[in-house]
This record gives structure tokens, C-alpha cells and sequence, in this order.
């Protein structure tokens, strides 16, 4: 009598993300202060497989689901948020790679992504379009077959330290802007000028420079098609770009309450704050209830992305454009709320166990990255489409 094939074990992350966790900690100090690029948690997510989180199976990865990329950003956030972005930002190149690359690229490029030999950078800003995520200024040429690329990108997160790169270019025949395609070049395709310095206020171990790009890849390193740029970004890029964000935001909020509550509860705490304290209480609360509102957002977009419906009815691009928004903004207001409630020497000062000071300095980023004016923008646009206000 035959048997059925065992089911596979449940993907079970916890180790490895306790060992990125363990080298990012040890080093986030130091790449924080000199604004380097955290190479040793890089080079831990590498050997982890977690690089591969989104690879499936058959090439050779974790193939982990949505919801793994939700809870491995949380909790690389928790450590250092610079890394957390990193991490999460090369998820969603290797996704549209799985989805959106033809079967030759897949089977070229996804077993190196699950080995940890690829790690990916996004190449999407350029000067003078101002930071439009659909629209692009340089332009392809395809010449029997070969595309050349030429490309300023005055922002990319560890650019500098990335294997390959996902960039956006105006389709080769294109007369208007938003005919936008994607182009994988490997680092040996392309030569590379930068980075650029970087001395930013916060996110300072994500290297995130700018670069020149120029180089020439074959036809079929096109991802999603000529023109297929608009159906990634709804499908791909957007989703997961906010479901990720999100993630290692309310990871890196969460992290700060997390040693704020055990500062207060060691004996020192005790000897210096009044627990009893109305204000004190208040302001943890606050705090608590901004990261709740974000959870809950975050698991409700969650199940709306892994529903398979589709993602670009305007209720549902609602409701994942609130979630970058409100996760931006609260976040970043629960840490306020902490550096306020606990004063001087523990709120503000770099010194502090509670790292609030960093925190702080990170999140600051978060209504920027992608702006928030910008989505509003696209929001009111939206839901003038919605009059029946209808959530998904």
C-alpha cells in the first residue's frame, strides 16, 4: 500500500532571525554613529537563508509567504530599522522577480537569491520627477537584442553593497513618461559611480547613497515585459513595499516601548520613576495604542493582500496606502510619546538603554520614504472614485 509524501515542516524562522538579531545588535551602535552600512548583519541574512524568505521552495528557498515577510520585518526592526528596511526592500525585488521574470531569469537568478549569493537593491528615484513611482525619465535603448542602461539614482538603499538591481527605465520605444519598464543588471553588467555620501539624520546604516549606473543587459532580463512596470508596482511592489515598511516600522516602535517598559520595571527604574505616575501612565498608554492601531491595520491589509484578490480596486489600494500612512505617523508619534515621558537622560540622550534617541531619529524617516503628501494625494483621488465608501 503506497503512502502519501510527509507534509513539509512548517517554515520556522525563529533561529534565524535570533541570530541576525544577535550580529545586528552587537554592531548597530557603530554603523548608526558612522552612518556605514551594517555589512555584518547583511552578511547574517545572507548566511541564514533569509534572503531567500520569498524564494519558492523548488529554486532552493524558505518559500514563505506574506505573512513570514511581515513577521521577519517586525523583528528585524526591533534590532536596528536600517537593517529591517534593507531587509525588507530586497524581498520585494526578489518577489517580483518570482512573479514577473521569465522562467530563464527565475532559474538563473533565484537559486543564487535563496543561497544568499544576491542580495538586490531597488533602483526607482531620478532627479527630477519627485520620487513618482510610475513615471521615468531615462530611457532604455535595445539594439539587436542588447538594452544599454544609463541611470542617475540620487537614492538607493546599500546600492553600494547590492549583487544585482531592479531598475526602472522608460521603455525603449516610449514617447511619454509612464511607459515605465523593469530591468534586472547583475553588478558584473554594469559600471557602477558612487555612491554618493551619505550623512543623513537618521536610517544611517542604510547606505542609501546615490549611484550611476550605466551598462548593457540582455532582452530578457526585462521584467514583466516592456511597459509592465504599472501591473508590478499595483501586484508587487506597492503591497509589499507597504506591508513591509509597515512591518519593520512597527517593529522598530515596538522594540523602543519594549526597553522603555523594562527600564522602568528593573530596581534603577523603580529607584527613578514614579510608576504611580498619571502622567507616566498616560503617555504608555498613548503610546501602546498607537502601535495596537498600526497591528491591527497591518493584519487587516495582510489578509487583504493574501486574499489573491485583486489589488487595484480603489478600496483596497485605500486601505494599503493607510497603512504606510498611519504606520508612519504612529509610529514615530509612539516614540515621541516615550522621549517625552521619560525626559532628558533616558528619552533623549544617545546614551540611554532605551535607544530612544535612534528610534526617534529613524522613524522621522518614515512620512518620507514615499511621502505621505504624495499618497494623500493619490488617496483623494481614490475616493472620489469610491462614493459609496466601501472598505475592504
Amino acid at each position: 500500500m503506497s503512502t502519501a509524501p510527509a507534509a513539509p515542516a512548517p517554515l520556522d524562522l525563529s533561529v534565524a532571525l535570533a541570530e541576525v538579531a544577535a550580529v545586528t545588535e552587537e554592531h548597530a551602535a557603530r554603523t548608526d554613529r558612522s552612518a556605514e552600512f551594517p555589512a555584518e548583519a547583511l552578511a547574517a541574512l545572507r548566511s541564514t537563508g533569509l534572503l531567500g524568505l520569498l524564494v519558492p521552495a523548488a529554486h532552493g528557498g524558505l518559500g514563505g509567504t506574506a505573512a513570514d515577510l511581515v513577521a521577519a520585518a517586525q523583528a528585524i526592526g526591533r534590532s536596528d530599522m536600517s537593517v529591517g528596511m534593507i531587509f525588507a526592500m530586497h524581498c520585494q525585488q526578489a518577489e517580483a522577480i518570482v512573479r514577473y521574470g521569465s522562467e530563464a531569469l527565475r532559474d538563473e537568478l533565484l537559486p543564487g537569491i535563496a543561497k544568499g549569493e544576491i542580495y538586490l537593491a531597488s533602483v526607482t528615484t531620478e532627479v527630477g520627477k519627485g520620487g513618482h513611482l510610475l513615471s521615468a525619465q531615462a530611457q532604455l535603448t535595445d539594439s539587436d537584442g542588447l538594452l544599454s542602461v544609463d541611470r542617475f539614482a540620487p537614492v538607493v538603499t546599500g546600492g553600494g553593497y547590492a549583487d544585482g538591481f531592479l531598475i526602472t527605465m522608460r521603455s525603449p520605444d516610449a514617447v511619454a513618461g509612464n511607459e515605465v519598464s523593469l530591468v534586472y543588471a547583475h553588478r558584473s553588467q554594469l559600471d557602477i559611480g558612487g555612491p554618493g555620501e551619505w550623512q543623513p539624520m537618521g536610517m544611517r546604516a542604510s547606505h542609501s547613497g546615490s549611484l550611476r549606473l550605466r551598462g548593457t543587459v540582455p532582452a530578457g532580463q526585462v521584467v514583466g515585459g516592456q511597459g509592465g512596470f504599472h501591473e508590478i508596482a499595483a501586484q508587487v511592489f506597492g503591497p509589499l513595499a507597504h506591508l513591509g515598511w509597515s512591518a519593520v516600522w512597527l517593529g522598530t516602535a515596538a522594540g523602543a516601548l519594549s526597553r522603555v517598559l523594562r527600564l522602568l520595571r528593573s530596581p534603577a527604574g523603580r529607584e527613578r520613576f514614579d510608576l504611580t505616575s498619571e502622567l507616566l501612565l498616560t503617555r504608555i498608554s498613548r503610546s501602546r495604542q498607537r502601535l495596537e492601531t498600526v497591528h491591527a491595520l497591518l493584519v487587516r491589509a495582510l489578509g487583504v493582500v493574501e486574499s489573491g484578490d485583486d489589488l487595484s480596486v480603489p478600496a483596497r489600494q485605500l486601505l494599503l496606502n493607510s497603512l504606510k500612512i498611519t504606520a508612519a505617523d504612529e509610529c514615530h508619534a509612539a516614540v515621541d510619546d516615550l522621549v517625552t515621558a521619560l525626559g532628558l537622560r533616558h528619552g533623549y540622550l544617545k546614551d540611554s538603554p532605551t535607544r530612544l534617541e535612534s528610534a526617534l531619529r529613524d522613524l522621522r524617516s518614515a512620512a518620507l520614504n514615499y511621502s505621505n503628501d504624495r499618497l494623500h494625494l493619490a488617496d483623494g483621488r481614490l475616493a472620489l472614485r469610491d462614493q459609496g465608501v466601501n472598505f475592504a
